[in-house]
């Protein structure tokens, strides 16, 4: 972790960071594999098991704070592949005791800008680290990405939110206050709106 007025580009990742790659994506634009050109990411055979927590669409429990331990023992990998092709993934052979899964967040990368729970590599990576509390992890992943800063400027509310629980059971809670609120908001600004519609002048007879 980096102190402050340490440089994000000296910050050293301290524990294992890994991915299982199924080739799924275009190699220009796959954010797992520009993270191993540059060093950050190790790359894992498919019946490989890692000690660590394991960020996958199979996971049954969500990420939280408590994993922290974990990953600072055993580090903290993802599964590269495309959402359209999850059928595809031999995922009985890269399980792991540790397979989680990641709250409610809105994707910001080129290909699925905006859109809910739909992060590619980097993205899930960071906001493990992030939720977990290795802030300047996140922040060195991130740094790699021309649009890196735009998934903390859109998510941190969500983020800050998620690093005051506890455990699994209280980021579920959050989600659920955070869609919530989402929906109310949503529903206020339809009805917000519907108030101002213009009027029909009608004229006089």
């Amino acid at each position: 972790m980096v102190g402050d007025g340490e440089e994000e580009e000296d910050v050293q990742i301290e524990v294992p960071v890994a991915m299982w790659d199924f080739d799924h994506c275009d190699p220009r634009r796959c954010s797992g594999k520009k993270l191993s050109r540059l060093g950050l990411i190790k790359e894992l055979r498919v019946g490989s098991r890692f000690r660590g927590v394991v960020v996958s669409p199979k996971g049954k429990q969500v990420i939280s704070p408590s994993d922290r331990e974990i990953i600072l023992a055993g580090g903290l990998a993802v599964v590269e592949c495309s959402w359209a092709r999850l059928d595809d993934v031999p995922f009985n052979k890269i399980a792991s005791p540790h397979e989680r899964l990641l709250p409610y967040l809105l994707a910001t990368n080129p290909t699925n800008y905006g859109k809910p729970w739909r992060l590619n590599c980097v993205e899930a990576l960071a906001a493990a680290f992030y939720i977990t509390g290795f802030d300047s992890y996140g922040e060195k992943l991130l740094s790699s990405f021309g649009w890196g800063g735009s998934f903390l400027e859109v998510n941190r509310q969500f983020l800050e939110k998620y690093k005051t629980c506890k455990t699994s059971d209280d980021i579920n809670a959050m989600q659920d206050k955070i869609m919530k609120e989402l929906e109310d908001s949503w529903n206020e600004s339809r009805r917000t709106k519907g108030m101002f519609l213009p009027c029909m002048v009608l004229p006089l007879q």
